[in-house]
């Protein structure tokens, strides 16, 4: 099984989000069920390996990917979870994870986990996926902000009036707005783990051969035109691949070369088909 890096963040982020409800309870089983989008995109865009991992009590961010495999394999040979990484529970995904595609009644991209307690009542949450992996549980009422941001943008005209006005380049403006609730050192600390998880990215993507998954075998292509660029040298490390890219000739056409290798390489290791 070939697992991305990056999976649906939306479902897992629920799981999370419904661990936490049910923590300081005595679980006997679990249930999920995926609605409309979220059903039959599921396996294609890894649902119910995000929703698994969820309920496991891995930290999206720090989670080992090349170890994600190891995880559902052993979940799904032993037919076993352990919530939280701690409480162990009878755990099926064939029938556990139910797949429905007609869409929820409130959302296109809905999901409900149910769990049974040793009491043998019934937790149930539904949760809808929002997209950037932001989540809205069903019966919240978001509460109105504390703070107000310098420059609300909606759309681009928004974007063209700032920049004109104030003489601000986008960037300044999105810093702008970023300061109404961080400091700068702590938005440049976010950055730069955003870069290197861009990077990990690249270079993972930038290695990988095969076929997506997905159930359509799409070629990966990205491995290939960065094995053509450095002429088939293998990089064991993402500073000796950097090294070796600076060393190629920076023609337009290597440059235009190395940006699809690049855009490639996100999308095959995120988007799926």
């Amino acid at each position: 099984m070939d697992l991305p890096v990056l999976i649906l963040v939306g479902p897992w982020v629920a799981a999370a989000s419904f661990l936490k409800k049910i923590a300081s309870n005595k679980i006997k089983s679990i249930q999920i069920h995926l609605y409309g989008s979220l059903a039959k995109t599921g396996k294609g865009h890894g649902t119910d390996i995000a929703v698994i991992l969820g309920l496991s009590g891995f930290n999206i961010e720090t989670i080992d990917v090349e170890k994600i495999n190891d995880y559902i394999t052993e979940i799904k040979t032993t037919q076993r979870l352990l919530l939280n990484g701690k409480d162990a529970i009878p755990f099926n995904p064939t029938t556990d994870i139910e797949f429905i595609y007609k869409n929820h009644p409130k959302h296109p991209n809905a999901l409900t986990f149910s769990a049974t307690l040793d009491s043998n009542k019934t937790i149930e949450e539904t949760f809808y996926s929002i997209g950037g992996g932001f989540i809205l549980q069903d019966g919240f009422v978001e509460p109105e902000p504390e703070f107000t941001i310098p420059y609300p943008i909606q759309n681009e005209k928004d974007i063209s009036s700032y920049i004109e006005k104030s003489g601000l380049s986008i960037a300044e403006i999105v810093l702008k707005n970023e300061l109404t609730w961080k400091n700068e050192k702590l938005i440049q600390s976010d950055l730069n783990h955003l870069w290197q998880v861009m990077l990990k990215c690249m270079f993972r993507g930038s290695h990988t051969t095969g076929t997506l998954p997905g159930g359509l075998f799409v070629k990966r292509r990205a491995a290939g035109i960065n094995n053509d660029l450095l002429h088939g040298h293998i990089s064991k490390d993402i500073n000796e691949w950097i090294a070796r890219i600076k060393l190629t000739k920076p023609s337009f056409s290597n440059v235009i070369k190395w940006v699809s290798c690049f855009a490639l390489a996100v999308n095959e290791e995120n988007g799926f088909f």
